[in-house]
């Protein structure tokens, strides 16, 4: 049995590339706290960190093949997470936040084609949250229609939407 922990990171993943479980185990030992750091210190959203983390050695675990042995292996590892905090960035920004079923039902419930009835936590939403939750859900625009009348975009109305619904979900916990 050999003493991985004796062995350099580049001779860990020729072991690991060869198909040495052992080896991944002491490299993520001894660079999975680095790696968290580094997250950590950009982006703000701990289940994001913990995504990213993931998907790391996830990646690390599907390339480990196009690792190249003769090259330091903490600047190739990092080249991996930077990569794919990039990508989940990038995703994030593209993926508007949906307000999920369940909150809106609870929230459009109390709303009628009248307007909002007198709720204690619709009424302490700011008034343009208030105004496109009513707007979405009681008068059943589009976010385009909500966008014109608001004199906004409809990324801004969807995330206006958004941030009420978090509002209201956080004040029923």
């Amino acid at each position: 049995m050999r003493n991985w922990e004796q062995c350099s990171d580049e001779e860990l993943m020729q072991a690991y590339q060869l198909g040495e479980e052992a080896a991944f185990v002491v490299l993520y030992r001894r660079h999975s706290q680095r790696v968290y750091g580094f997250l950590k210190s950009r982006l703000k959203d701990r289940a994001q960190v913990d995504d990213v983390f993931q998907a790391t050695f996830l990646k690390l675990h599907r390339s480990r093949a196009q690792y190249d042995t003769s090259l330091p292996f903490s600047p190739w590892l990092f080249a991996v997470c930077r990569s794919v905090l990039i990508d989940a960035v990038r995703h994030a920004e593209r993926r508007p936040e949906t307000p999920d079923t369940e909150t809106v039902e609870n929230a459009s419930a109390g709303m009628t084609s009248s307007g909002i009835k007198s709720l204690p936590d619709l009424a302490g939403l700011p008034a343009k949250q208030r105004e496109a939750l009513e707007l979405r859900y009681a008068q059943d625009l589009s976010f385009q229609e909500i966008a014109r009348r608001l004199e906004t975009s409809p990324t801004n109305v969807r995330q206006m939407i958004s941030r009420a619904v978090r509002r209201l979900r956080g004040r029923r916990s």
